[in-house]
């Protein structure tokens, strides 16, 4: 299966997606926030990277940003829980700057598998 890099800030949501990640076969590493997600993936090669958008250090836009700079092929899905009741225009941002797929928070498992399967291309 593929190998995917977890970004967020909170330690549980990381631990949740892991599971249900893992259920499916893949192989997932984490981090908490878009600076060691850059260092992570300069180091290793991701199938695909999920990523928060509001989190301390690094937010997710710009994670997004510099991985599309320097690793365009890289296949990234955005998540968001929102930020002040704004999380359809983060998501929104990130999918123009080129997040592949996002997520609205919550989520469940189904959605969460379209989402890998999708932008993994293993529908």
């Amino acid at each position: 299966m593929a190998t995917i890099l977890l970004v967020d800030d909170d330690p549980d949501i990381r631990s949740l997606l892991r599971i249900m990640l893992n259920v499916r076969g893949h192989d997932v590493e984490e981090t908490e926030n878009g600076s060691l997600a850059v260092q992570a993936v300069e180091r290793k090669h991701f199938d695909l990277v999920i990523t928060d958008l509001i989190m301390p250090d690094k937010e997710g836009i710009e994670t997004i940003m510099e991985l599309r700079k320097n690793h365009p092929s890289v296949k990234i899905i955005a998540m968001s829980g929102g930020g002040l009741g704004r999380q359809q225009d983060y998501l929104a941002m990130a999918q123009k700057l080129g997040a592949s797929r996002t997520l609205e928070k919550p989520f469940g498992v189904k959605e969460l598998n379209e989402a890998v399967d999708g932008v993994l291309g293993t529908v």
